[in-house]
C-alpha cells in the first residue's frame, strides 16, 4: 500500500497553503483577519507571514490609514512569486495571460485562428509560450488551457467548428527546457468558465452551482464546494450532447438528438430556413441583436431555441439540484431575448416540488474571460498544494 502521509517538507506548509488560499478568496485581507480565519494567534501569523515572504510567495501593502490606531496592511501576492501561464484556444482566436497567486489572468499574446493545420497552430501557440517563459524565469510553475471543444486528458477530443478531432495537446510544452518539469493542465471552457463563477464569480458562495456556456452548442459543468466535477477523464459536462434534441438529426460527434444542434446559431439558421452559417457565433449574436418587433419569423426562431434552452435546463436542475445557475456565452443574451418564453419552458420543465422555489438563474459576471479566469484559477490551485510549495521553496 502506497504511503498517502505528507513528507515532512510537504507537512511544514500546509499552514502555508491554507493562508494563500485565504489570501486567494480574500483579496486585500489583513494579516489579524487571516490570523482569525485560519484560528491561529497573531504571533503565529507573523511568523507564517515572514516565511512566506522569504519564501517570495506573499508580500504586504501598508493599508492606508483610517486614523487612530496601529497601521495594517494588506496579504498579496509577492512580485517575484510564481506564475501560471493561462492559455485559451476558442474558435477564431488564441491568448496567452500570465497570472501571479491572486489569480487574475493578464492578457501577453493574442492571435487569430487562420491555419487550418491543428500542428502549426500548437507550434504557434508554443512558441509563444516559450517566449513568455524565457522572460520571466523560473517563475512559471504550470501551463493551464482552456480549450472550446471536448477534451479528455490532455487530448481536444472534438473541434467542432475546424473538423479536428483526436489532437495531442502536449505539443504545447515542446519548446519548455526539458528540465523545467512544468505541468499542462487541459480543460473545456465552459467547465473553466463554470469554476471561475464558482469562486470569483455569481455562484460565489454555492456549495453545488451549475453553470452553462453557448457558443457553438452548449457545454458546462457542476461545481460542488468550489470543484467542478470533471469525470474520469476530465470529458464530462459535455451537456450538448444529451438528446434533447431532434431524434432525426445526427451530431457531428456522433450521436443523434443531440441537445447542441437545438439552442445556436445553426438552430437558429435552421427556424429561419437559412444554410447553416459558417460561423455560428457570430450569426446568432448579429440576429439577437436586431430589432425583431416587426420581424415574426425571427422572434419566432428566437423564442423557440430560447425555450429549448430553458426546457433543457430544467431537465439538469431536476438531475443536479443546484443552488444556482450561471450562464455564459450566448446563453445569457438567447434567455434575455425571449425571456417570457424562456420562463415558461424552465417552470414548465421543473418537478412540481421545485416550482415554487426554483433555482435562480443568473449571468456570469466573468463574460468571455470566463476561461481564462478559470485556466488561471485551475493552474493557481495546482501549484498552491503544499506539495507545490514546497517545490517552489526549494526551486
Amino acid at each position: 500500500m502506497p504511503n498517502t502521509q505528507p513528507t515532512s517538507s510537504q507537512a511544514r506548509w500546509l499552514g502555508a497553503a491554507q493562508l494563500i488560499a485565504a489570501v486567494r478568496a480574500e483579496p486585500g485581507i489583513t494579516r489579524a483577519a487571516a490570523a482569525q480565519h485560519l484560528g491561529i494567534s497573531s504571533g503565529g501569523a507573523t511568523e507564517l507571514v515572514a516565511r512566506l515572504k522569504n519564501a517570495e510567495l506573499l508580500d504586504e501593502t501598508p493599508a492606508k490609514s483610517s486614523g487612530r490606531g496601529r497601521p495594517t496592511s494588506h496579504l498579496g501576492p509577492h512580485p517575484r512569486g510564481p506564475l501560471v501561464i493561462a492559455a485559451e484556444l476558442r474558435t477564431n482566436d488564441w491568448r496567452l495571460a500570465l497570472a501571479d497567486l491572486s489569480g487574475t489572468p493578464v492578457v501577453d499574446v493574442e492571435a487569430s485562428v487562420t491555419q487550418s493545420d491543428p500542428q502549426k497552430l500548437l507550434s504557434d501557440m508554443a512558441s509563444a509560450i516559450k517566449k513568455v517563459h524565457e522572460r520571466v524565469g523560473g517563475r512559471v510553475r504550470a501551463i493551464s488551457v482552456s480549450v472550446a471543444g471536448t477534451v479528455s486528458e490532455n487530448r481536444l477530443v472534438q473541434f467542432t467548428t475546424r473538423g479536428w478531432s483526436d489532437i495531442d495537446l502536449t505539443p504545447l510544452t515542446a519548446g519548455l527546457p526539458s528540465d523545467a518539469d512544468i505541468p499542462l493542465l487541459v480543460g473545456n471552457d465552459a467547465t473553466l468558465a463554470g469554476l471561475a463563477e464558482a469562486r470569483t464569480g455569481s455562484a460565489r458562495g454555492a456549495t453545488t452551482a451549475l453553470h452553462l456556456i453557448v457558443a457553438v452548442g452548449i457545454g458546462g459543468t457542476l461545481v460542488v464546494d468550489g470543484m467542478p466535477v470533471t469525470g474520469s477523464y476530465g470529458a464530462a459536462g459535455e451537456y450538448g450532447h444529451i438528446p434533447f434534441g431532434d431524434k432525426s438529426r445526427r451530431c457531428p460527434c456522433g450521436a443523434r438528438g443531440c441537445w447542441d444542434l437545438s439552442i445556436d446559431g445553426r438552430a437558429l439558421a435552421a427556424h429561419l430556413g437559412e444554410r447553416q452559417p459558417e460561423d455560428p457565433v457570430a450569426y446568432a449574436q448579429a440576429l439577437l441583436t436586431q430589432d425583431r418587433s416587426d420581424n415574426p419569423r425571427l422572434r419566432a426562431a428566437v423564442d423557440a431555441v430560447a425555450g429549448a434552452l430553458g426546457t433543457g435546463i430544467a431537465g439538469l436542475v431536476n438531475l443536479h439540484d443546484p443552488a444556482v445557475v450561471t450562464l455564459g456565452g450566448l446563453a445569457a443574451p438567447l434567455r434575455n431575448a425571449a425571456l417570457d418564453r424562456f420562463d415558461a419552458e424552465y417552470l414548465d420543465g421543473l418537478m412540481d416540488f421545485r416550482k415554487a422555489s426554483p433555482p435562480p438563474i443568473v449571468d456570469g459576471i466573468h463574460g468571455d474571460d470566463g476561461p481564462l479566469h478559470g485556466a488561471a484559477c485551475r493552474g493557481i490551485d495546482h501549484i498552491t498544494t503544499d506539495s507545490g510549495l514546497a517545490e517552489w521553496s526549494v526551486r
